[in-house]
């Protein structure tokens, strides 16, 4: 069974050689500049950005992830002048992004420590200032769980949220394969013009590209966009560590989706919809897989609803059609009373995988090994290697501030 094996994958088939030369350690000065590769059933031609429009048929529909990136690196200065930086992953507790944020006086969030070694004191603290006042921070490790601690902090006054701290004392969590720190400009270029819902902690790095101006000449070109969150998290960009498959845990991620989005999807139905970025595609994935639950289950709760890792691969739904999905989704949320549904998934997809929402995929070039890169081979097949062998053959820039590709997906027979 071919959805069977995905768990025997090898993540050595999903590797290539990237001299580090070829990663854009800065943006270019003019976002929409950046090259794009476009790719259809085995033709590649390049082009820029900015030129997008011509190779988008009118009433397409582009789907953008409008998360936003939060200054999620601490750093706490010792007397002695070490520095132990504190990088916020995710509130403790399986709690929403938002309530991690939006939380006043004390939260616990868990993170990545870097110096952790030289946290020898029960308590690390820090004066800040946010609006004018002078906020005392503290920090101590309530748990540890491997290479992530929870960490409780709390701060003086109360009436400060954490995105407030965050905003006033946080660094931007640059991926670090860039190999230098968060300079001014990385606030504003590490983060989409789009951007609105806080609650990442990486950039969904395919929107970096558009400006408000190339947005506006899609509009004129009768291109349809829509926004959709999944707030990034630092697991999404990490290469894969198991030999394969079966032996990778996916991470989960937070997404909200509405009634006016699920609505619009059905509207160009009959339209091409077009992913901009992994993230934006994997949570259209996972709508498809939550309304599949739905029309299982019609009483499902909203803790079964999210979608595991191993759903797409055990869920037998090849005679779900996509709208039919969407519109039980729409019915559950309004039995329920939900304008928005706010869960998480750990949808993996890699080959194997049938995709079920889009027709193309706007995105960057990716690491070797990562399940980004696995992704992009579930929507060409092996043609991957044909678009990255000729990225690299004609100098495009790769990763995050890299270059990308327009990829229109091979349809399943």
């Amino acid at each position: 069974m071919i959805k069977r094996a995905v768990y025997d994958i090898r993540i050595d088939d999903f590797r290539y050689d990237l001299p580090d030369h070829r990663i854009a350690i800065h943006p270019l000065e003019e976002r929409d500049l950046s090259r794009l590769l476009i790719y259809r059933e085995g033709n590649i031609e390049t082009s820029i950005y900015r030129s997008l429009r011509s190779f988008l048929p009118s009433g397409s529909l582009l789907v953008m992830n409008n998360t936003k990136v939060v200054e999620a690196r601490l750093l706490f200065e010792k007397s002695t002048g070490g520095v132990i930086e504190v990088f916020c992953l995710e509130p403790a507790g399986n709690q929403p992004v938002e309530n991690g944020l939006t939380a006043t006086g004390k939260v616990r969030w868990n993170c990545m420590v870097g110096g952790i070694s030289k946290w020898k004191q029960p308590v690390l603290s820090q004066e800040i200032t946010v609006n004018n006042q002078t906020i005392s921070l503290h920090a101590r490790i309530t748990e540890r769980h491997s290479d992530i601690f929870e960490i409780e902090f709390e701060w003086n006054p109360e009436d400060i949220n954490f995105s407030q701290i965050l905003a006033s004392a946080g660094h931007i969590p640059l991926p670090p394969y860039l190999r230098r720190k968060a300079e001014a400009s990385d606030k504003l270029r590490y983060q989409t013009v789009y951007a609105s819902k806080e609650g990442s902690v990486a950039a969904p790095t395919a929107g970096l590209h558009f400006t408000d101006s190339l947005l506006d000449d899609l509009k004129k070109g009768g291109i349809d966009i829509t926004y959709v969150s999944l707030h990034v998290g630092a697991g999404t960009f990490l290469p894969v560590k198991a030999e394969t498959m079966a032996g990778h845990t996916m991470h989960r991620e937070w997404i909200c989706i509405s009634i006016p989005f699920l609505k619009n999807l059905i509207e160009h139905a009959d339209q091409p919809v077009i992913a901009v970025g992994t993230t934006s595609l994997r949570t259209l994935e996972s709508v498809y897989w939550m309304g599949v639950k739905t029309i299982l289950a019609p009483d499902i709760d909203s803790a079964s609803i999210e979608v595991s890792q191993w759903d797409p691969y055990e869920i037998e739904a090849d005679y779900i059609s996509k709208k039919d999905a969407i519109v039980s989704l729409i019915q559950w949320m309004e039995r329920r009373s939900l304008e928005e549904l706010v869960c998480t998934t750990q949808l993996m997809i890699a080959p194997g995988y049938g995709i079920k929402m889009i027709d193309g995929l706007i995105t960057n070039f990716h690491q070797p090994g990562s399940t980004l890169l696995l992704l992009v081979a579930a929507c060409i097949g092996e043609d991957w290697r044909k678009v990255y062998q000729y990225a690299l053959d004609n100098s495009c820039r790769f990763l995050s501030y890299g270059d990308g590709s327009l990829l229109w997906c091979v349809k399943r027979s």
